[in-house]
């Protein structure tokens, strides 16, 4: 009995999960461009302070970058199957 009552309070709350997930996934993309703004505004004040350290500044802001966007991606994906499975 208390088997069914799960069911049907799961089934009840399905539209209530799906705008959690689209909440989710915009949420998650918002962020990783904050992120990235971020990233891009440090190094280009950073290039500005030490112009002889582009290299290692912009290798390290594009590994940065990377692991945000893989993050991103990651939370969009998870939120993509709540959404539609």
């Amino acid at each position: 009995m208390t088997t069914l009552f799960i069911i049907l309070q799961v089934a009840a709350n399905a539209s209530i999960a799906k705008l959690g997930a689209a909440l989710g996934a915009g949420i998650a993309a918002l962020a990783a461009g904050i992120g990235i703004g971020n990233i891009g505004s440090s190094a280009l004040k950073s290039i500005a302070r030490q112009p002889e350290a582009v290299g290692d500044i912009r290798s390290n802001m594009i590994v940065s970058a990377a692991l945000i966007e893989g993050v991103a991606f990651f939370a969009i994906i998870i939120c993509a199957l709540v959404l539609f499975l």
